[in-house]
């Protein structure tokens, strides 16, 4: 999945118990490669059915939190709650070449599409460790290794108007009536071109069940 992820491929992610609360934190979630320059757009407009310019909130691994955002030594904010100032060097363009990431050899990738206000100065950070959040750390320490960057982009799992998923049917349908590329369901994978009729699905009957009268 780490290497779907770097190739710019939109994962749902279903693993474990459902999260309680008002962020998804890893286990009913919509991953996206963070370096990206074109994810935002794609996961507004292709997934979750919303304006392009709508932001998402980054997943980072929370020994590598202060690289990319201005946190304070040890603060950790692993139920997504905290907003913080995405560092100058992170920022997209923040060479001043205007490319989606750095290539130095001190210098880790710069956020893309995981960015909180149009100029990428803040972001809802989620700090991700291996205590609380188990195969969703291993998956990011995977992409990290792939890709030198220890963020991902993390969204609900649903579109506009509809609940986060909740089992593995709800995740079925809503992947289906979506363009994401891949479904993870636990340990099972599924790839959106292998799915009978992916392409036929009515995906505004799937929006209008979920709209208020």
């Amino acid at each position: 999945m780490a290497d779907r992820i770097a190739d710019e491929k939109v994962v749902g992610w279903l693993s474990g118990r459902m999260e309680f609360g008002p962020r998804a934190l890893g286990s009913r979630s919509i991953l996206g490669d963070a370096r990206s320059r074109r994810m935002q757009s794609v996961m507004n407009l292709k997934i979750k059915f919303r304006e392009s310019f709508r932001p998402f909130a980054p997943s980072v691994l929370a020994e590598r939190a202060g690289e990319y955002f201005e946190m304070g030594d040890g603060c950790q904010s692993p139920y997504m709650l905290l907003v913080a100032p995405v560092r100058g060097d992170k920022r997209l363009g923040g060479d001043g070449q205007g490319q989606p990431w750095r290539s130095g050899p001190t210098e880790g990738p710069s956020l893309g599409g995981a960015r909180h206000h149009a100029r990428g100065l803040l972001a809802r950070v989620q700090t991700v460790d291996a205590q609380r959040h188990g195969l969703y750390y291993r998956l990011m320490k995977a992409f990290e290794r792939r890709t030198g960057c220890p963020v991902i982009i993390n969204t609900s799992f649903n579109i506009r108007g509809e609940p986060i998923v909740c089992t593995p049917e709800h995740a079925m349908r809503c992947f289906m009536a979506t363009n994401m590329d891949v479904l993870v369901l636990e340990r099972f994978v599924l790839l959106k071109d292998e799915q009978p009729g992916a392409k036929s699905h009515d995906v505004e009957a799937y929006l209008a069940q979920f709209e208020l009268d």
